[in-house]
């Protein structure tokens, strides 16, 4: 397999890890949209949410608990942030493994776009 996040997860790219578990890791977007910018991704390779199963569901409430508490550490939960999962090609997701953004840090539009 070619994927870029599991070879994150086997520590075969390095990454900045800001958070790891049995279940997730978390890292630095490369591509930022806001000053904090967060990826969070399962350990297992899901290409997509419409991959999950009833089986995920602990798998998916870690990832937004998770990115709760990365927001909490950033501290941008006061003022607020974004959650998002892009969903194969039609939303958006250029990397076929689930990851759930973590977006803040300044006030967001709709238009989700990098910082220059």
């Amino acid at each position: 397999m070619d994927c870029i996040f599991c070879k994150i997860v086997k520590k075969e790219i390095p990454a900045k890890i800001l958070f790891e578990d049995e279940l997730v890791v978390a890292f630095p977007d490369i591509h930022p949209f806001a000053p904090v910018h967060i990826l969070i991704i399962p350990k297992e390779h899901i290409e997509t949410i419409a991959d999950l199963q009833d089986k995920h569901e602990k798998l998916t409430g870690r990832l937004v608990m998770t990115a709760k508490k990365l927001a909490d550490k950033a501290g941008i939960s006061q003022n607020g942030y974004k959650l998002l999962f892009r969903v194969k090609k039609h939303g958006g997701q250029e990397v076929p493994h689930i990851h759930l953004h973590l977006i803040g840090g300044a006030k967001l539009s709709e238009n989700i776009r990098p910082i220059k």
